[in-house]
């Protein structure tokens, strides 16, 4: 019998089984065989194949006919966007960013941080857009983003160190910035501004604006953002894009019962 850790006597190992398997396939990106599988998990061969063919019997993996790999199935992908649709902010949000859309003639998203990832859980096109659009579900580091850094603005100097523990950012980071203490100033200054342009920051020939998203206690929830397709934001159409993203953070914010002081 597997050994549990103290104080999680009731774990049902089957099921936790399960979810390791299923967890491997979002560290690797890719098809698998089944050896490779087995490989990446820590449990008996005999146990790992029972696993397989359950997840895939539910439909939460898929096996290609041609090769004999798995990849996730049906199922996962459902229960992801049905949680993303259950988010008041994506709910509340997407006619928001479909009129902020409509008025800016440019590509709008949401997204919420999880962990050191920002997650995009809302997104619209322009008309007219050309370059790959990002989907909903889709992850990215935080601190190579714009967006990313908007949401640290609502993280504590304690949580961003347990985000960051290491002087160096994980991974290539993009921007001028690649320590966490370049990352932490850049991000107070986010906040004391309250808003991020982000000009060719995480792609080339790729502008943005961020404004922040704030729940009834005032903390930051989500971040709202256009996509410009300019390396750099044009001086005069930078001040009117701005508002209507204000405007737009402020309109999601209001609806989830934030109320800013009166000045």
């Amino acid at each position: 019998m597997d050994e549990q850790p103290q104080g999680c006597r009731y774990l049902m190992p089957g099921l936790q089984r399960g979810l390791q398997l299923l967890l491997a396939f979002g560290e690797q990106h890719r098809e698998m065989t089944f050896a490779e599988l087995h490989r990446l998990v820590d449990m008996p061969k005999a146990s790992a194949w029972r696993v397989v063919q359950t997840l895939e019997h539910l439909g939460f993996i898929e096996r290609n006919p041609r090769n004999g790999t798995y990849k996730p199935g049906i199922m996962i992908l459902r229960l992801g966007f049905e949680y993303i649709a259950s988010l008041d902010v994506a709910q509340l949000g997407q006619p928001v960013i479909e009129r902020l859309r409509d008025l800016s003639q440019c590509s709008s998203h949401l997204a919420i941080r999880d962990g050191c990832d920002l997650i995009y859980i809302a997104r619209v096109s322009a008309a007219n857009a050309r370059v790959n659009q990002v989907s909903i579900g889709t992850r990215l580091p935080v601190q190579r983003t714009s967006l990313g850094r908007m949401l640290l603005t609502g993280v504590s100097r304690d949580d961003f160190e347990q985000l960051f523990p290491r002087p160096m950012l994980p991974g290539n980071a993009h921007g001028d910035v690649q320590d966490r203490e370049g990352l932490w100033q850049m991000v107070q200054d986010d906040r004391v501004r309250g808003y991020v342009i982000g000009e060719s920051f995480f792609r080339r020939g790729i502008s943005s604006i961020v404004y922040p998203v704030f729940n009834r206690a005032g903390s930051v929830v989500a971040v709202i953002s256009i996509m410009v397709p300019v390396d750099e934001i044009p001086a005069g159409d930078r001040p009117r894009l701005q508002q209507l993203v204000a405007e737009a953070a402020a309109k999601i914010s209001g609806l989830l019962g934030h109320h800013p002081p009166a000045e």
